[in-house]
């Protein structure tokens, strides 16, 4: 049987947004300090961006408003996806680290899409 969900914090989606969000933190706050107010800062919005909108759409209690919601977490996901390869073409981030992100930004986009499909 599955339990209906009551919080936002108990999707699934939300947690992997949590968790990229603390990986995000923790590779920008190797790069130079210069870009604090450039791309750390732009890249530390996009990522938060992402669980936060997933939770505000949750508490609008309307399938059209959380679609709207969960296309601006998509677009969120496709801009932290750019920085990322900014980043790594800085030589900010190795190739791994790219790739290990990119990856997670991937699996989350496509669980927006099937919660959208399914709403």
């Amino acid at each position: 049987m599955t339990e209906k969900i009551k919080n936002f914090q108990d999707l699934r989606i939300w947690q992997k947004g949590i968790e990229i969000v603390k990986d995000i933190y923790i590779l920008s706050k190797k790069f130079p300090k210069e870009e604090l107010y450039g791309l750390t800062s732009q890249m530390r919005r996009s990522v938060v961006s992402i669980p936060s909108n997933i939770a505000e759409g949750f508490r609008r209690y309307h399938n059209k408003e959380y679609k709207q919601f969960l296309y601006i977490a998509l677009g969120s996901c496709a801009e932290l996806e750019t920085q990322i390869i900014i980043a790594n073409e800085l030589n900010y981030i190795n190739d791994t680290d790219k790739t290990e992100v990119i990856e997670k930004i991937k699996y989350i986009c496509r669980m927006t899409i099937k919660l959208i499909q399914k709403l």
